[in-house]
């Protein structure tokens, strides 16, 4: 049984892999990938960011890699704008861990390399949301539209 999260209901596809456990189909990536509670936030995440804020599904690249501190890391959701500049960099974790000051850390150091203007947090279940202003991130109260 999947954990109820914050999101409105979505019609997701599911299917067994080889070894029993549970695959859900990536309409990004279009394949089905192995289902870990952060792969459920995420296509969670997704299908708001598409459905709610309508930011088309052309625009979003996951698990997109980056070079930290010359550290291979990797980043859950980014949203390019039509020039192909980043503008949303998403950090998932799993519903049972705390969205805090660490997670936070954590995304906004990602965002040093990638330069999104804004920054999203979530666990599913507490989404926090800030938009960079003067390199300064300041939490807003929920994700902007695609304009």
């Amino acid at each position: 049984m999947l954990p109820k999260l914050n999101f409105p209901d979505y019609e997701f596809r599911f299917k067994k892999n080889d070894k029993g456990g549970l695959m859900i189909f990536d309409g990004i990536r279009k394949k089905f990938v192995d289902l870990s509670p952060e792969e459920w936030v995420r296509q969670n995440l997704v299908s708001y960011l598409f459905h709610q804020k309508h930011y088309p599904k052309s625009l979003f690249s996951l698990e997109t890699g980056l070079v930290l501190n010359k550290t291979q890391k990797r980043t859950d959701v980014i949203i390019y704008n039509i020039d192909k500049k980043i503008c949303v960099l998403a950090e998932c974790k799993a519903p049972n861990v705390k969205i805090n000051k660490s997670v936070a850390e954590q995304a906004l150091r990602y965002n040093l390399v990638h330069n999104a203007e804004y920054v999203i947090l979530t666990n599913g279940l507490v989404h926090v949301y800030y938009q960079i202003i003067d390199g300064k991130p300041q939490q807003i109260v929920d994700m902007i539209d695609y304009k």
